[in-house]
């Protein structure tokens, strides 16, 4: 279960990283756990709106940028992207590489009452026990990183808990395999792993390839409000933000204005 996909991209490393966290995992605590995590709110409709929802994201820094935000707190973030009208709520739980911690979801998810995403590298099921436990409502898988048996079996499990699968592509190959295994909440990711470099024209071009019963998220180079009704324009449903969110100046007048742009298609 928690074979990968080599990419030749920094998912690699990132990875192989995942593997040897796998041992870390405390399997009594996280059974624990299980039994007194809040039930799991509903992701997915929270995303069906008139207007493009927003998942905001609680992020400290990435491979490609460094650390995004000195002061960072990601309760207070958190809490701000809720109260400002931020449909769901995406908390980065990788340490290594993003400076996170699933205990900043743990103590997201106690103060807000939107959906949240354990936003990680999830390869084997105990990484979706591990975000249960920790009252996530919703999980990302990767189908870059992720067999087609193996994506599968880990939207099965995700699932069978209650929570959202949210199964993110890049291309139109790996939106043809997600469609298949019947995954109807999909992320394009604008981002080209190889390269870092950021196209929006990338969930533009895939849009055309969704059904109607499936929700649709573009990822990554949405940096204005412009970005979010153009991928609204496109057919997104939602957008998850991170970067363009904690290095705004005017983080709660930012998240108002992003939570309010139309959905026309």
């Amino acid at each position: 279960m928690s074979a990968y996909i080599k990419t030749d991209t920094i998912l690699d490393r990132i990875l192989a990283r995942k593997v040897e966290e796998l041992a870390l995992i405390d399997a009594a605590r996280v059974a624990d756990d299980l039994q007194t995590a809040p039930p799991p709110r509903d992701f997915a409709a929270a995303l069906r709106r008139d207007t493009v929802a927003l998942i905001a994201e609680v992020k400290h820094a990435s491979p490609s940028k460094g650390v995004l935000i000195e002061n960072f707190d990601p309760v207070t973030l958190g809490t701000t992207y809720a109260a400002n009208g931020a449909a769901a709520i995406s908390v980065l739980t990788d340490r290594d590489f993003f400076k996170g911690d699933l205990e900043h979801l743990r103590r997201v998810r106690a103060r807000v009452d939107v959906p949240v995403l354990r936003k990680d590298f999830v390869i084997d099921v105990r990484q979706v026990h591990e975000a249960r436990s920790a009252g996530a409502d919703a999980v990302l898988l990767i189908a870059a990183a992720l067999e087609d048996a193996v994506i599968a079996d880990l939207h099965a499990q995700i699932r069978e808990l209650g929570m959202a699968a949210l199964v993110e592509v890049h291309d139109e190959a790996e939106m043809e395999r997600v469609l298949k295994i019947g995954a109807k909440l999909i992320g394009v990711n604008n981002r080209d792993l190889r390269t870092f470099n950021e196209d929006t024209n990338i969930t533009v071009r895939l849009a055309a390839l969704v059904p109607d019963n499936v929700t649709l998220v573009a990822e990554s180079a949405i940096r204005s409000t412009a970005d979010v009704r153009r991928m609204g324009e496109a057919g997104a449903h939602a957008v998850l933000i991170g970067e363009g969110l904690v290095k705004a100046d005017k983080l709660a007048e930012t998240i108002r204005e992003m939570s309010s742009q139309p959905r026309i298609r």
